[in-house]
């Protein structure tokens, strides 16, 4: 009745910051871009993550796993 999916997102870092706080890499499995995920007790934030030369950072999806 219910098929499982296939995760759209994986985390592929985390670290725990302060009391509370946290940042993640989340990878899109279907596009392969990297986002930065940060969430505490009063805030939360996400933004697409760029190199040095402001490209967007993007994985080979065929090699994505999940930490």
């Amino acid at each position: 009745m219910f098929d499982k999916k296939e995760k759209r997102f994986i985390v592929k870092e985390k670290q725990v910051i302060g009391i509370g706080g946290e940042i993640q890499v989340i990878v899109d499995t279907v596009t392969g871009v990297n986002y930065l995920n940060t969430s505490g007790t009063a805030y939360a934030g996400l933004t697409i993550m760029r190199d040095a030369n402001d490209k967007i950072i993007v994985d080979d999806v065929s090699k994505l796993q999940e930490k």
